[in-house]
């Protein structure tokens, strides 16, 4: 995953946190405000009917205005302006509140003129755990500022902010599901960009691994030369032997560096295809005999199965020889015995599709989806005749893919592998 993309992620990523966090935090406000409008509607109802039926028993007359002050969120006081009594007060509040379907816990107080205090209150308990009615008041309510307020009592819901979350539960949930999945996806950004710099390092591990093979790989590569076309060398058979292995396994691991520095660049940066109009056909043709040279040093055979209809695509003509030869080495190298390599071309509608067949080892079903993937190899058990880095079909995908060609791979065990390309036909 590039840098850019991996910007673009978290840029996108926090836009879509941050829209989700305002409209929760404004979800949340909302249904806030209206459980405590709810509230309030509800009390002040309770406290009005309250005051009236103190009124209706005691025989006075109310005020027409000003009756009821809410001082905080949680504690209202109400004007009654004639004198009541205290356990007819608690009468007349639990019954209007049980009327407006509350069954908060509340404590009341009734302002006593001569000390200027809240007293003869209560606390009343509704919630399972309560202790018996008539506790004393958690603490003194505070006397109304008002001088007009003479005789008034006063009522405190203790726990109202705790009872209105209550009922917003929903609400209350979504929003720890909301941060969790804010946490997540922090988390996730944290090792996305800590995955990013450990394949950077591991990508500059290897090109510096690869860069450093170069020199000796050149320098044996160059002392071989010399050995083999040295007299006394050539004249000593075992010498003569031991200098071709040399000479043929440092070959092979050049191709091996090769593979490696061409993928770390394509990983790198973005592939150039030089694109060109080239016959499918004629380039299989005059590639086959280097393709043949490893099929006949297994004695094996290839065999072109092309049509005579023009074959004319838009490809790079050296990274498609380069994927072409790779499908070929692979038939080779999974091949047991003699290998059989069919190369077929067809012309289906507008595509060109490329067959390459091989009668090798095959590969397990559960193997298949994997085998495009960067340095996979198949589990062969204790098998280590078939050497190589897992970057050929990598490197074959990742060129397909650039070529907008459609890859795809159908194999069975001891049946042998079919890898097929299809490609847009030019007309």
């Amino acid at each position: 995953m590039t840098s850019a993309i991996i910007r673009r992620v978290i840029v996108l990523g926090a836009i879509s946190i941050l829209s989700l966090l305002t409209v929760q935090t404004y979800w949340v406000l909302r249904s806030w405000n209206l459980q405590e409008e709810e509230f309030d509607r509800k009390v002040r109802q309770a406290l009005i009917d309250t005051a009236r039926d103190l009124a209706r028993v005691g025989l006075f007359v109310l005020k027409d205005s000003d009756l009821i002050n809410q001082v905080y969120s949680n504690y209202y006081v109400v004007n009654i302006n004639n004198q009541f009594d205290a356990a007819t007060l608690e009468f007349y509040l639990q019954k209007a509140f049980e009327n407006q379907g509350m069954r908060e816990d509340f404590q009341y107080g009734i302002f006593d003129c001569s000390s200027n205090q809240m007293v003869s209150g209560r606390l009343i308990r509704y919630s399972a755990s309560a202790l018996a009615e008539g506790e004393q008041l958690i603490a003194p309510l505070p006397a109304h500022y008002d001088s007009d307020y003479i005789y008034y009592f006063g009522v405190q819901f203790p726990n109202k902010s705790a009872n209105l979350l209550s009922n917003m539960w929903l609400v209350v949930v979504f929003t720890v599901l909301m941060l969790i999945t804010v946490a997540f996806f922090i988390y996730a950004m944290f090792v996305i960009l800590r995955q990013k710099q450990l394949s950077e390092l591991q990508r500059d591990f290897i090109n510096n691994m690869t860069h450093e093979f170069k020199t000796p790989i050149s320098t044996i590569n160059i002392s071989t030369d010399v050995f083999l076309q040295n007299e006394m060398i050539r004249a000593d058979q075992r010498l003569n032997r031991y200098s071709g292995i040399i000479k043929e396994q440092i070959m092979r691991l050049n191709t091996q560096v090769e593979k490696v520095l061409q993928l770390a660049k394509i990983e790198r940066d973005k592939i150039e295809l030089n694109l060109e109009e080239l016959d499918l056909a004629e380039l299989l043709r005059s590639i086959s005999p280097s393709m043949e040279l490893k099929i006949n040093e297994r004695n094996g055979v290839l065999a072109l199965d092309l049509e005579d209809t023009p074959a004319k695509i838009r490809a790079d003509r050296l990274h498609l020889t380069n994927i072409l030869h790779n499908l070929v080495d692979n038939g080779v190298k999974y091949s047991r015995g003699a290998p059989e390599i069919t190369i077929q071309l067809r012309k289906e509608q507008n595509d060109l599709v490329l067959r390459v067949k091989d009668n090798g080892i095959g590969i397990a079903k559960e193997h298949q989806k994997h085998v495009f993937n960067k340095f996979y190899r198949v589990p062969t058990g204790n098998v280590h005749n078939v050497k190589g880095f897992g970057l050929g079909l990598f490197y074959v995908r990742t060129i397909c893919k650039e070529h907008h060609w459609k890859i795809s791979l159908t194999s069975e065990p001891n049946q042998g592998t079919t890898v097929e390309i299809r490609m847009p036909a030019l007309s």
